[in-house]
């Protein structure tokens, strides 16, 4: 079995979320106390890959990277950027199609807490940012780490979106439910079974451990 699929989904994932997380923080602290008349439709705008079928949102991704399309072709006379079959492609299509795991339990742990946490840090003196990183995030870590394990779980098993802008080169954008559509296309069930396993087994104990932490069970036992 090849580990090389495994490994870049992995890495893909890992990437994904990263960025996720340092984009999802202001974008949901903004969906969480604005005011705005466009919220609705940054709300809907954000939660679309949620009902979008992923071979859609993949489709104009390729379109919109094209170098034959006129943002393409800026990406890539510009500055550099080849995102059509490129592992570079696939973060920012991923970033875009895992965002609503992100911002949805974040945008919840922000308009969860109670209003007097802000007002009585403002009192105090403390600027917004102090307040956010001293004072709100402490207090909605239960949502901080669901964002991040169902982003980093919903990357590892992204298939459409993955296979219209990345196509299925091996080591550079061919991951793990490439490989297994692959395997069984190839009646290479055994192979496929490897790769299936894997990442079942790892999205399990992910899971496991988010809902022993959020519920306390491992404090309980200690």
């Amino acid at each position: 079995m090849d580990w090389n699929p495994l490994i870049l989904t992995f890495k893909l994932a890992f990437i994904t979320t990263v960025f996720l997380f340092i984009i999802s923080i202001p974008l949901s602290y903004w969906m969480a106390y604005t005011k705005s008349k466009i919220k609705p439709v940054m709300e809907t705008l954000v939660s679309m890959p949620l009902v979008l079928p992923p071979t859609v949102l993949g489709f104009y991704l390729l379109i919109a990277f094209s170098p034959s399309n006129a943002f393409g072709n800026w990406l890539d006379t510009w500055l550099g950027l080849k995102l059509v079959f490129s592992f570079e492609g696939l973060v920012i299509a991923s970033i875009i199609y895992s965002l609503p795991f992100m911002v949805h339990p974040i945008q919840s742990g922000f308009a969860n807490l109670s209003p007097t946490l802000k007002e009585a840090s403002y009192v105090l003196g403390k600027s917004k940012i102090i307040t956010l990183n001293k004072v709100l995030l402490p207090n909605i870590k239960p949502s901080l780490l669901t964002g991040i394990v169902l982003s980093f779980a919903h990357t590892v098993g992204e298939f459409g979106v993955i296979l219209m802008i990345g196509g299925n080169i091996p080591g550079k954008t061919k991951v793990a439910s490439i490989a297994i559509y692959d395997e069984v296309e190839s009646l290479n069930y055994t192979v496929a079974n490897n790769y299936s396993m894997i990442l079942f087994a790892i999205t399990f104990f992910i899971l496991l451990l988010v809902y022993l932490l959020n519920g306390g069970y491992l404090k309980k036992i200690k």
